[in-house]
């Protein structure tokens, strides 16, 4: 009998599937394949928001890209366990194709998320490819282990399943980086590994080191607001993370108008109430600290200028004179007063937002809505819930001198906003009680320097603002 060599042709076509089940199922994996790489160029993400039935359903990406992680993570330890008891590998079968098919939801919903919430950047198409390629990975397992299991030579299966595993810490590398800042995964790791990672953050630009954009503002922004504004994610396709894509603004326009805060975008995003669906930061955030706020509403009144070193009315302490800032004082439970205070808001319009959802963190008295129609009266009204207002946003309101007889009753008081008003100063000495007071802001107002005497003894206020007022300091290094 003559013995004939096989040929490569025929070792391939031992390897090729043969029977019609196979061939359909070979079929269908190669065009879920080209589909799955096709769709970052079907579904762009323009960063633009779309429907709201795609945030919908965008929405529920968080709670399903859990599943496929699991069950992943699951399939080595039954084919590892499975040695001895067989009935497991048959069920690493069964979860290898639960996990295709959640990868694939997860996949699905992530680009609902990122199309229908204006959301763009690199990480979140790195994200979006990650998930992509392992949803490639493990249906090529799937495909691929039954050779192996039926005792084969295939070698797929085994040298492909840990580069699923590698595969699946990238991807959750990217989507922990989009939720908890870039290099989640990292930040903490061991030299070589952190190397290894190129994410990137945004740096202090160098231009203009000693700039008042630079030492303040940017810190400002890079901390609050770049991490969904920023070169790893764009939502609404404004990027915030250096002057001059700041100053270009997103698909909305500008969000800066040198000379006219009140015209600008982003510092109206930053004033709104907590509660504002279009509030900034987003996300649960905490609102910006109040000298924050006039930092950059003084910054844009000014200009917006990114080289300016100070800023007319507006003085920073260096970090050496900056006082320790005063452990919050909790204020009470107001939880039993919320029918009156609703009761309140809809008699007078303005409102008293939670700082949190622990009560004692106290609240917000917001008139943003009602500025002009909200004076001394109206202040008086919320006198009862005084004990548990931490901040009061009176700016552009018609109260007058005679707000201060209120005021000296709002003892929790931590922040007091009277910029554009028409107090004089006369009556500032009956905030003397408000112990807790650090930030006062006269800005725009006829106040006088004889009138803040009263102010220097109340040693924990340190931040007063007196910008385009008769007491205006004559240089930022003489202001308070």
């Amino acid at each position: 009998m003559k013995l004939v060599a096989p040929t490569s042709a025929g070792k391939a076509r031992r390897l090729l599937p043969i029977s019609p089940a196979t061939r359909r199922a070979g079929l269908a994996a190669l065009i879920t394949i080209m589909a799955l790489l096709s769709l970052p160029f079907i579904v762009r993400l323009d960063g633009s928001p779309h429907g709201n039935w795609q945030q919908f359903f965008g929405r529920f990406h968080p709670l399903v890209v859990h599943l496929p992680i699991g069950l992943i993570l699951l399939v080595p330890l039954l084919e590892v366990f499975g040695r001895r008891r067989p009935a497991l590998r048959e069920a690493a079968r069964f979860v290898l194709g639960l996990a295709f098919a959640a990868c694939l939801a997860a996949v699905t919903l992530g680009y609902l998320l990122a199309r229908g919430g204006g959301t763009s950047g690199a990480t979140v198409t790195l994200h979006l490819w990650g998930g992509t390629l392992l949803s490639i990975c493990v249906l090529v397992c799937l495909l691929a282990r039954p050779a192996w299991a039926a005792g084969g030579a295939s070698r797929l299966y085994p040298v492909l399943l840990p580069c699923t595993l590698l595969a699946l810490v990238w991807t959750a590398h990217q989507g922990g980086s989009l939720t908890y800042g870039n290099g989640y995964l990292t930040e903490f790791a061991p030299g070589p590994l952190r190397r290894l990672s190129t994410t990137g953050v945004a740096q202090v630009p160098t231009r203009f080191q000693d700039s008042f954009y630079s030492m303040h503002i940017f810190p400002v922004l890079n901390a609050n607001c770049v991490s969904c504004h920023g070169s790893h994610e764009v939502k609404g396709g404004l990027r915030l993370d250096s002057y001059e894509l700041l100053m270009r603004g997103g698909s909305d326009g500008a969000v800066i108008v040198p000379g006219q805060p009140d015209r600008s975008m982003l510092f109206a995003r930053i004033t709104l109430p907590t509660d504002d669906k279009h509030f900034m930061p987003s996300g649960g955030r905490p609102k910006l600290k109040p000298n924050e706020v006039t930092w950059i509403k003084a910054w844009i009144q000014q200009g917006a200028s990114p080289s300016a070193v100070s800023l007319t009315g507006v003085s920073v302490a260096s970090d050496s004179e900056r006082p320790k800032e005063l452990p919050l004082k909790p204020v009470g439970d107001y939880s039993a007063m919320m029918p009156e205070i609703r009761q309140m808001e809809q008699s007078q319009s303005a409102k008293l937002v939670p700082i949190s959802s622990n009560p004692s963190d106290g609240l917000v008295l917001t008139t943003v809505d009602v500025a002009a129609k909200f004076g001394d009266a109206q202040l008086a009204q919320f006198q009862k819930f005084a004990p548990y207002i931490v901040e009061a946003e009176l700016g552009r309101t018609a109260v007058t001198n005679a707000s201060f007889d209120t005021l000296s009753k709002f003892t929790s008081l931590r922040a007091l906003h009277l910029e554009g008003t028409a107090v004089t100063g006369d009556g500032l000495a009956k905030l003397a009680p408000l112990s807790q007071l650090t930030y006062l802001n006269l800005s725009g107002t006829n106040v006088t320097s004889a009138a803040l005497a009263p102010l220097k003894a109340m040693k924990n206020l340190h931040h007063v603002y007196l910008f385009n007022t008769p007491a205006q300091p004559a240089s930022a290094s003489d202001a308070r």
